[in-house]
């Protein structure tokens, strides 16, 4: 994964995006996401790209025991840190600097895996899945959001215009060529990961796990009103997985 989040103008820009000042309140997945997520009660959780800490600070908030979080930007887990600590959250998340590719996750020890809009970056999504399986406890969740596989296929994740500006269609196209994407986020050129909805979910099942519920999550009406979002009607944005290892 390449670590765009510590570029200084990159990270002014997504700091401002409605997720970031308002969390995850401000995410238009958010209401979809939150009644896939299992009960945090007393669990173990581990969540991979934690970025800002959104997630870290609902599990815990929502009984989690513990809550491991790891993001490859130091300028995030900076952000995250600030907000853990105005929680009175210390105790219970930890935060580490790193990839979820390189990094360490014992086996057998977490209840709840989570990742948010992170696993589009990256190239071997089946060694992340028997990474998490072998960490997740018998009956354990792995639940994951990813950016739709229509919305990654053409690459430069912008709509069609005709010569008055207007939109045309969202473009699909080399959609089983799976691999590296040149897309444009928040001004910048970043590399993105093409994955089809196959590979997604068959390789959950081939690496063990059970998939629970899948969603394709629609902007909510309350978001109706801000530029741009009527039209993320017209193609889905993300795409959300809710999976499970199989109790023994």
């Amino acid at each position: 994964m390449n670590n765009y989040y510590d570029n200084e103008q990159f990270f002014e820009k997504y700091s401002q995006m409605n997720r970031s000042v308002l969390g995850l309140e401000g995410a238009g997945e958010w209401k979809t996401l939150e009644p896939m997520l299992p009960d945090f009660s007393g669990k173990s959780v581990l969540d991979l790209g934690c970025g800002f800490g959104w997630h870290c600070l609902y599990a815990a908030q929502h009984g989690a025991k513990q809550v491991r979080g790891i993001d490859l930007s130091q300028k995030m887990l900076h952000v995250a840190a600030e907000k853990i600590a105005q929680a009175g959250l210390e105790e219970v998340i930890s935060l580490e600097q790193g990839s979820m590719e390189a990094v360490f996750l014992p086996e057998n020890t977490y209840d709840v895996v989570l990742s948010s809009l992170a696993l589009h970056y990256v190239a071997d999504f089946a060694a992340i899945c028997r990474k998490v399986f072998s960490s997740l406890k018998p009956g354990g969740s792995f639940v994951f959001s990813v950016e739709h596989p229509i919305f990654t296929a053409y690459g430069n994740q912008d709509w069609l215009y005709d010569s008055n500006g207007t939109i045309l269609c969202w473009p699909v196209d080399h959609y089983f060529l799976e691999g590296e994407r040149q897309a444009v986020f928040l001004g910048e050129t970043i590399q993105k990961q093409h994955k089809t909805l196959t590979t997604y979910l068959h390789t959950l099942l081939s690496e063990g796990f059970q998939i629970v519920d899948v969603q394709e999550p629609q902007p909510p009406q309350e978001m109706m009103h801000l530029p741009g979002m009527a039209d993320e009607l017209r193609r889905p944005m993300m795409l959300l997985v809710s999976a499970k290892h199989p109790s023994v």
